[in-house]
């Protein structure tokens, strides 16, 4: 086979091989992986198009076009395999339990609580962990994650259950499905007078795409309205069928406010764990785990809150955490209090990470603080290369051609701030799912979590980037160098209200759209002739109004003998007027068109704005 020439430059083709390239890869790397020069793949994406530096991170679209042209199978290595590589190279493995079956011991399950909005999630675990988190809530909506520890005595033996709250408004549905993947039970809330609603379903979606058992609590039975019978045939219909119907879901009746039956829920979620899964773990290995949730602490620096899977994690050890590292300094329980250690399915708050890892990002006990160090180094540049990947958007000139025949594409650029990673994640999620036409498109520049600092500033400045701030504020001179550069900083405290404003600022970017109003019509009955001015029509008006300075087209005989012409002025007898309504005489002219006869009708109209859906 002969071998491609571009720019002079002779270019291997491959014979189907497949090419294993991680995310963000450069065409530097995929010259390596295949023995050509990357001088050659620059040149040949840009007789496709495409103008791309050799050490630039290229999406995976661009990737798969090069490898099309030259007869490679691009596999972009997924971030599970790349992470699960990166370690292997240290020697280290997460996600398995070390040792044998005599030292696996039994540990508490994990559940997530889910359901629609404002059907008494927050409630029922404010009532069976004895503290008030939803006075908190801006809106009345759960905004983070958090993860708590309950204890209850089922037959005699004493239990303990991990709670994760997941919030309920339909925005954090990534958030939600994240908390479905770390779990081992689902308790469904249901409020027993509202019954199935939409985000149940999607609730319920996710627990079983998860493929974890479910329970569902039927919420509020002491309300009037209650039915929890009519929740029961409801859920029936989505595959929950009730034991008391036959089936092998366990459904319970609740009432989070008054305290009913809060006990029977928690044994019902044992019995569950019991009956179907083999819930075990090593306390004596090195701990493995997710963070559940991190935020910026002014006081405390990076504040992750994790959920130990295996092992068990103690104060003073050394821990890599997503792109963050450090060593535990001191780890804090639900209520406040310091712990020295944290066994299997143990939640816990960890100080002295450098940074603020990601939520739904795994950490993992490593032996000291250097390799720590490498690991979090190594995955920060991966991700960072993957990021810039993902910013450059593929455009080629057949997009170039096409945006400037129908005018340039405006861009919204965004920089999100928040004060836990896993807001942030659900706002750019929910963002990401605006859609208002092809003519204006989003893009978020950069996110992270803790305050707007001036280099937050900085790069809007450069961007022409609003700044989004949830919960969150500046800090230092970043309100005064806003101010000066003419940066937009917005605030908000629940996410549906940036959602919705960020919308009407994308639509507002949008060229307005307009549609023909009809205004009335006019029959020509005589013409006068004007050395000055031209030909006047003398007309009566038959229908509607006739208007100065509105637009006009003649029909003669039933067509459309001129259009888009100016009804340059109108008279009522001697006087200048503005409009002439039906029944009444006028006289007009059209600017700079005199072919007009007797039995014409001249048609007003106006062009009106259509306000957008």
């Amino acid at each position: 086979m002969q071998a491609p020439t571009i720019g002079g430059v002779r270019v291997r083709k491959g014979d189907g091989e497949t090419v294993r390239l991680a995310r963000g890869s450069s065409l530097t790397d995929f010259a390596e992986k295949i023995g050509v020069d990357a001088a050659a793949l620059v040149q040949m994406l840009f007789s496709l198009g495409e103008m791309v530096t050799a050490t630039e991170s290229v999406n995976e679209a661009t990737l798969e076009l090069l490898g099309e042209e030259l007869n490679y199978v691009i596999e972009v290595v997924s971030p599970e395999d790349e992470d699960r590589e990166l370690l292997e190279s240290f020697d280290l493995e997460f996600g398995e339990d070390e040792g044998s079956e005599e030292d696996l011991v039994v540990r508490p399950p994990v559940v997530t609580v889910m359901g629609h909005v404002d059907h008494g999630k927050t409630k029922l675990l404010d009532a069976l962990r004895n503290a008030n988190v939803v006075a908190k809530e801006a809106g009345g909506i759960t905004q983070h994650i958090g993860a708590y520890q309950v204890a209850t005595e089922v037959d005699g033996t004493d239990r303990r259950i991990t709670f994760i709250d997941t919030p309920g408004h339909e925005a954090f549905t990534a958030m939600r499905a994240r908390g479905a993947q770390s779990t081992d039970i689902a308790v469904l809330v249901v409020a027993a007078d509202d019954g199935v609603m939409p985000q149940t379903v999607e609730a319920l979606n996710h627990a079983k795409a998860a493929g974890v058992p479910i329970v569902v609590a039927v919420n509020k039975i002491d309300v009037p309205a209650a039915d929890p019978t009519k929740v029961r045939g409801q859920l029936s219909e989505y595959g929950l069928v009730p034991e008391e119907y036959g089936g092998d879901t366990m459904f319970v009746d609740v009432s989070a406010k008054a305290g009913t039956n809060l006990d029977g829920l928690l044994e019902a979620i044992v019995l569950t764990a019991d009956a179907s899964l083999d819930l075990r773990a090593n306390p004596t290995q090195d701990a493995q785990g997710l963070v559940i949730e991190a935020h910026l602490d002014r006081g405390r620096g990076p504040v992750a809150t994790v959920l130990v899977q295996r092992g068990t994690l103690r104060v003073g050890q050394s821990i890599v955490a997503g792109p963050a590292y450090g060593r535990v300094r001191a780890m804090i329980d639900e209520y406040g209090d310091n712990i020295e250690a944290a066994d299997p399915s143990r939640p816990a708050m960890v100080l002295g990470l450098t940074a603020v890892p990601g939520a739904g990002q795994n950490f993992i006990v490593v032996e000291d603080d250097r390799v720590a160090r490498q690991i979090a180094e190594r995955r920060e540049a991966r991700e960072r290369a993957a990021m810039q990947a993902k910013r450059r958007v593929r455009r080629t000139l057949e997009d170039f051609m096409a945006s400037m025949e129908k005018g340039a594409s405006q861009e919204l650029n965004l920089i999100l701030k928040g004060d836990v990673s896993g807001s942030v994640e659900a706002l750019e999620d929910s963002l990401a799912n605006i859609d208002v036409g092809d003519g204006v498109s989003l893009r978020v520049i950069d996110r992270g979590v803790g305050a707007i600092t001036e280099t937050n500033v900085d790069l809007a400045a450069a961007s022409d980037a609003i700044i989004i701030g949830f919960n969150v504020r500046p800090q230092g001179k970043a309100t005064a160098m806003a101010e000066k550069e003419g940066v937009e900083i917005r605030y908000y405290s629940v996410i549906y209200q940036a959602i919705d404003e960020i919308e009407a600022a994308l639509k507002g970017l949008l060229k307005p759209e307009y549609e023909e109003s009809s205004l009335g019509q006019a029959e020509i009955r005589e013409i006068f002739r004007s050395s000055k001015i031209g030909n006047i029509a003398g007309c009566m008006v038959i229908s509607g109004v006739i208007r100065r300075n509105a637009k006009a087209r003649l029909i003669r005989d039933g067509n459309v003998a001129a259009d888009n012409l100016d009804l340059s002025s109108l008279r009522r007898e001697k006087d200048d007027v503005t409009e002439v309504r039906e029944g009444f005489e006028c006289g007009l002219t059209l600017r700079g068109f005199n072919d007009i006869k007797q039995g014409d009708i001249v048609e007003c109209f106006e062009m009106r704005e259509i306000a957008r859906a």
